[in-house]
C-alpha cells in the first residue's frame, strides 16, 4: 500500500520551532518530488515548500522564506520540514504529497498524506 505519513505537529508558542516529518511506505520516496501544503480553517490549501527528488532543488512560499527549511533523507525514505520563528498565521493542518515535479501547485501531486496539526498560539 502506497502511503505518506506525517508527524511532528503540535502546539507551540509564537517564535518557537517544530520539525515535521513525511515518511513513505510502499514506494521509494527518492523517485518523487515532495511538497508540503497547509490548510487553515476557512482558507484554501496553500503550498508551503517543495523539494526535488534528489534534494537539489527547493522552493518556498514567500510567507515562510527564511524561516522554514525543507530537506530529505532518501535513505530513510523521509522528507522533513524544519519550521522556525513560527507565527500564529502558520497554524493549520500540514500535509505532504508526492508527485513528479517540485512545484507549489497542489494539483501536480497525486499521493497525499493525512496531515498533522500545527497550532501556534500563546
Amino acid at each position: 500500500q502506497l502511503q505518506l505519513v506525517e508527524s511532528g505537529g503540535g502546539l507551540v508558542q509564537p517564535g518557537g520551532s517544530l520539525r515535521l516529518s513525511c515518511a513513505a511506505s510502499g514506494f521509494t520516496l527518492g523517485d518523487h518530488a515532495i511538497g508540503w501544503f497547509r490548510q487553515a480553517p476557512g482558507k484554501e490549501r496553500e503550498g508551503v515548500s517543495c523539494i526535488s527528488s534528489s534534494g537539489g532543488g527547493t522552493d518556498y512560499a514567500d510567507s515562510v522564506k527564511g524561516r522554514f527549511t525543507i530537506s530529505r533523507d532518501n535513505a530513510k525514505n523521509t522528507v522533513y520540514l524544519q519550521m522556525n520563528s513560527l507565527k500564529p498565521e502558520d497554524t493549520g493542518v500540514y500535509v505532504c504529497a508526492a508527485g513528479p515535479r517540485w512545484v507549489l501547485r497542489p494539483y501536480e501531486y497525486g499521493l497525499w498524506g493525512q496531515g498533522t496539526q500545527v497550532t501556534v498560539s500563546s
